[in-house]
Order: structure tokens, then C-alpha cells, then sequence
């Protein structure tokens, strides 16, 4: 439990610093679902999804008022849809009534219409992913996952070229804002409790409570108060503030478990930006000492940042898991949106940072008249990090229909606003059309 003196900094943190927790997500198995008919297959998803996760919302209001910690979403992640929909087909009824479940339930997003191809593909794998537009076009709250890459099997190119179709048709759909709904991985975790690539792994339970903390602004007020020491202070007094910050999850986490009669999963690290003044992954960059986040030395600082957040955080808790870093979703983080105004933050760079940070090139947008190929081949680049530093990485990529590079796109809430980035004129083309599997690293060969 918290002492006097942690819960007095506790108190300071939310009123002043914007500590919230940012997620309670319950993840659910979905595997007793299965039947031999897709709406059969839907309605057992639907009974299963409201049963369990009917107080979730509930749940989550009374923890944040009894210990007075806000608790932003209210989430679910099932397990992979297309896995559960390989006997019937039946993916869009499934989808819809995943969304139906999540508006009955009143949670904010569910998680999991998703599919594990790193290494290749069923014919009812490629199915689903022909599904994926029209069913993120047709849901509100549904979100969609592929892994397409895994440092022990290697890339998917088949699987990659298909998401960068998939993502271009997504936009013409939705005009652009269904993208915000599906990322691509490499190396996807089993208990991420963060949108859009929460699902509830083959290795998890049946009902399992993961909580993704947060505070940036926590962080970026800490290093305040130590401007101008040595680097070594900077890293040690993040390591303090993520332990800190990490144990309001850890309690947060155990008592919606206990109350909702599920396990305690894991507590998310992860420093998760908003769109709001104060809560800045590039503001805590800048603190260190950049003149704007994109400048020589971002990757740098970002990896210090990266590596003391987990070494604070693995003190504090008895289960930390899912991505557990800092994230830099451009449209999410109002330092980074200045930054790629001013022209201090390229595409380029923020591939380079991915190197070293939780995810990837997350909520980026780029003209609507981008090239799928183009598309596919940014998720080539990405998973390739990912692949050869046996770390996760992401693309969530937002083709902006009728958009340029210096528009903007506004998403509202959480999703914030996307400067329109500049894409290589140069093709890629030829490469994405070879097909086929890039091979595993040869240091993946561990047994």
C-alpha cells in the first residue's frame, strides 16, 4: 500500500501534473465463442463481453473516486476475431457485435479484431484481412491489430503488402479517421492494454485486468526541479518518478481485479502522451536540453527516458508487462504536433526514434494520395526495426484523403491533430510487389 508521504505526492501529481491512470482494460478469451455458425459465433461474443465486462465502467468510476485518481478509459481486448472466426467466417457479425457489447457496457474501446500472420497466412487469415475496412468502417469502438512480423519468424511481406491495400482502402471509406483504429505490428505483446493493438494473447486467462498508467507532465515537472545537473540525475530522477508513478497502478490494477472477480494481469509503464498542454513526451525531451524534440540528440534522450521509466518501473510492481516505455504518437503529444509544424520533426526522424522507444511511427499522417505501396513499405521499415532488435514496433499511419504535407487533420479527444508529413517521392514498388517472407535474423536461432 501507499504510505503518508507517497500518498501526499500522489495528491500533488493529479491535482497539478496530470497523473491519471490512463486504462483499466479487461481482456477476455474468447475461445468458449467458438460455434460452427458466425451468428452463433457473434452472439456467444456478445453474452460473454457484456456478462463479464457489465461493470467494468462501474468498477473503474468507484476505484477513481475512492482513492481520487483519474481513470480516462474503460477498455476490453478479446481474443484475436480472427482466430475465433476461422470455423464460420462470420468476422463482420463478430465485429459488430463486439461494438454493440462495448455500447451496451458503456467502455470506450474493445480491442482484439486482429491476426497473428508474421510467419504466413491461412485462407481464412486472408479473409479476415479482406474484412478489415468494411469493419472498421462499420463499427464505432472496434480496434484492429495484424502482427505481420516477429524477430523469431521473420516479415510477412505478403501480410505487408495486403495492410498497406487494406489501411489505403480503410481511409477512402472513413475519410482518413478509421485509420486511427488499426496498427500494424512486429513483435506484438499478448497483454498490451493500450488501443489500438490491445488483444488478449493464446497465453492469457479468461477475464484478466491490465492497467496502462501514464503521466508525462509528472515526469516533465521532476526534471524541473534538477536543471542543470549532470545527465546521470536526469536518468535517476525519472527511474524515481516512474516508481512513483507506478505504483498508483499497481493499486488501481488489484482492486478492479479483486472487484471484478478477474486476475491482476500486468501494469503498462508506458509514458502514453495527450493532446493537452503539460502532457508532452517531447516536453520531457526538451527539458533534457533540446531546443525541440527532432533536434540531434532526441534519439539519445529518448532512450535514456525509455530505459530509466522501465528500471523505475519494474521496482514498483510484482507484474509489469505489455509495452512499458514512452510512446510518440504524433497527432497524441502537442509537443510533437509543434515540432513537425516547425519543421524540427521529419518522418525520417521518428523512424530513428522508434528504435529505442515502446511502438512505432504511431498516429501519423500523410497525404491521401499516398501509394499503398508506399504504405506497405513504411510497415516493412518499421517491422524491420522491430525484427532485428528483438523489440515491439508499430504503424499506425493515417492516409489523409485530400489532404497535403502542411494540412492538418483534426481527430478530436485523445486522438488530437495530425500535421500532414512529407512521404519520399521515390517508389518502393517493385519491392512490395516481390512478395513472399523475409527471413528471421540469425540471431532468432536461440535453441
Amino acid at each position: 500500500m501507499l504510505n503518508k508521504n507517497e500518498i501526499v505526492e500522489t495528491v500533488k501529481m493529479i491535482d497539478s501534473q496530470n497523473l491519471d491512470v490512463r486504462t483499466i482494460t479487461m481482456a477476455l478469451s474468447l475461445f468458449d465463442c467458438i460455434s460452427e455458425s458466425g451468428k452463433k459465433t457473434a452472439d456467444k461474443v456478445y453474452e460473454k463481453i457484456v456478462r463479464k465486462a457489465g461493470n467494468l465502467v462501474a468498477t473503474g468510476e468507484e476505484i477513481a473516486a475512492r482513492y481520487g485518481v483519474p481513470i480516462v478509459n474503460k477498455r476490453v481486448s478479446v481474443t484475436p476475431v480472427s482466430l475465433i472466426g476461422m470455423a464460420s467466417g462470420g468476422y463482420k457479425e463478430i465485429a459488430l457485435a463486439m461494438d454493440r457489447a462495448a455500447s451496451e457496457t458503456g467502455i470506450d474501446f474493445i480491442g482484439g479484431y486482429s491476426a497473428l500472420v508474421q510467419k504466413d497466412m491461412t485462407d481464412g487469415e486472408r479473409a479476415f484481412l479482406d474484412t478489415i475496412p468494411e469493419a472498421i468502417n462499420a463499427t464505432e469502438k472496434v480496434c484492429c491489430s495484424v502482427n505481420v512480423a516477429s524477430t523469431k519468424s521473420g516479415m510477412n511481406l505478403d501480410a505487408i503488402e495486403v495492410m498497406g491495400r487494406k489501411i489505403t482502402e480503410l481511409a477512402r471509406l472513413s475519410n482518413s479517421f478509421g485509420c486511427g483504429k488499426v496498427v500494424v505490428f512486429a513483435n506484438a505483446v499478448e497483454d498490451n492494454p493500450f488501443m489500438a493493438g490491445a488483444f488478449n494473447g493464446c497465453g492469457e486467462g479468461d477475464a484478466v485486468i491490465n492497467v496502462g498508467v501514464s503521466g508525462p507532465g509528472v515526469v516533465k515537472c521532476a526534471l524541473e526541479q534538477v536543471r542543470g545537473a549532470d545527465i546521470n540525475t536526469v536518468a535517476e530522477t525519472v527511474k524515481k518518478t516512474a516508481f512513483k508513478i507506478t505504483r498508483v497502478g499497481q493499486l488501481v490494477a488489484r482492486e478492479a481485479a479483486k472487484k471484478l472477480g478477474a486476475k491482476f494481469g500486468i501494469v503498462d509503464l508506458s509514458l502514453a502522451p495527450t493532446p493537452i498542454v503539460g502532457d508532452s513526451v517531447a516536453h520531457i525531451l526538451e527539458e533534457m536540453g533540446l531546443e525541440s524534440v527532432g533536434a540531434a540528440g532526441t534519439t539519445a534522450c529518448l532512450a535514456l527516458l525509455n530505459d530509466a521509466v522501465k528500471k523505475g518501473g519494474v521496482m514498483a510492481s510484482d507484474s509489469v508487462g505489455g509495452l512499458s516505455g514512452a510512446f510518440i504518437p504524433v497527432s497524441e503529444d502537442i509537443g510533437m504536433i509543434n515540432a513537425v509544424r516547425r519543421g524540427a520533426l521529419s518522418l525520417e526522424k521518428l523512424e530513428a526514434m522508434t528504435a529505442v522507444c515502446s511502438v512505432g511511427l504511431d498516429m501519423i499522417a500523410v497525404p491521401g494520395d499516398t501509394p499503398s505501396e508506399v504504405i506497405s513499405a513504411l510497415i516493412a521499415d518499421e517491422c524491420a526495426i522491430g525484427v532485428i532488435n528483438n523489440k515491439t514496433t508499430a504503424v499506425r499511419i493515417i492516409p489523409a484523403i485530400g489532404k497535403k504535407v502542411g494540412d492538418e487533420v483534426d481527430f478530436g479527444g485523445l486522438l488530437g491533430t495530425a500535421p500532414v508529413m512529407n512521404v519520399s517521392a521515390f517508389s518502393p514498388k517493385a519491392f512490395i510487389e516481390r512478395g513472399g517472407h523475409i527471413p528471421a535474423p540469425i540471431h532468432s536461432n536461440r535453441n
